[in-house]
């Protein structure tokens, strides 16, 4: 069952942090998508990829309360028994979180589903409270009080970070993988230029959260349970910044170095997602408080 449950949270994760970071970095990097442009089809893929993705959220989100519930009665067929459904809802912080969390995940898919969808203030003001209600999700919810607030927020602005590196890797796969229809060289630079942010903000937002968990800058002991899975996290994260530097220190004439550069960033996203199958499972663990 936890198994399960860490394959669903890495699946919902993965696919919601991927969704509001390539409706950021469409606009930031392609321009506008109702424009008539050389973008224009690139826009059409992602607006149906969109719609993948919020299905997908939307299923493993409902699959991730049924296993919680499970979980919670200690058998399988406990998911699907109303009772305790109603249960878990009504008297848990988690499905109290979980019931608006799913409200704002059918109302993007239906959002979506309708010419209002193409606006992209309304989508990612309802993508934002996604991300927002996934935030006491884990161990954003240890802590009561202002500093859980504060925790909370430090968890949102994590995850942001960490889906808008994400989605932008998956534009300029994108890009990449279509003729070239304007300068790619400018792309990337204007790409560099918001990841220092984006890095930054990562960098600072999870010493926080290992602060604030563990109550050290660094669990110990340094290879076993939680402090073993953070390693291996910070490892991939690690990764994907030295090929992003790489990327960045041959941005000249990447014209002409296509095929490495798809295969880079390629590795990169790879990277990430990785990363984020390390964060679900984090969250299933107890963080070591230091004595």
């Amino acid at each position: 069952m936890a198994s399960w449950l860490v394959l669903c949270r890495f699946v919902h994760f993965s696919v919601l942090l991927s969704l509001v970071g390539t409706w950021v970095f469409r606009r930031l990097l392609l321009g506008c998508e109702t424009q008539q442009g050389p973008y224009k089809q690139l826009h059409l893929q992602f607006d149906r990829l969109g719609r993948w993705l919020t299905s997908i959220g939307l299923g493993s989100g409902l699959l991730w309360l049924l296993l919680i519930s499970a979980s919670m009665a200690g058998s399988w067929s406990a998911a699907l028994d109303s009772t305790t459904l109603q249960l878990v809802l009504g008297q848990t912080f988690f499905g109290q979180v979980w019931s608006g969390h799913l409200l704002l995940n059918l109302l993007l898919l239906g959002l979506l589903l309708t010419p209002q969808g193409r606006h992209l203030p309304l989508r990612l003001g309802l993508g934002v409270l996604l991300l927002a209600t996934l935030a006491p999700v884990g161990h954003g919810a240890m802590l009561d009080g202002v500093q859980g607030q504060l925790l909370m927020l430090n968890q949102f602005l994590h995850l942001s970070c960490v889906g808008l590196w994400l989605g932008g890797l998956l534009v300029l796969l994108g890009v990449v993988r279509q003729p070239l229809a304007g300068s790619l060289e400018a792309l990337l630079r204007r790409f560099s230029g918001v990841g220092y942010g984006l890095v930054s903000g990562l960098l600072v937002t999870g010493l926080i959260n290992v602060r604030v968990l563990t109550g050290q800058w660094w669990p110990t002991p340094l290879f076993s349970g939680f402090a073993l899975i953070l390693l291996i996290k910070v490892l991939l994260v690690a990764g994907m910044l030295g090929l992003a530097l790489f990327n960045r220190l041959r941005i000249s004439g990447c014209e002409r170095r296509l095929s490495s550069l798809r295969r880079s960033l390629l590795l990169e996203w790879l990277l990430g997602l990785a990363a984020v199958a390390a964060v679900a499972l984090l969250g299933t663990l107890p963080p070591m408080q230091a004595v």
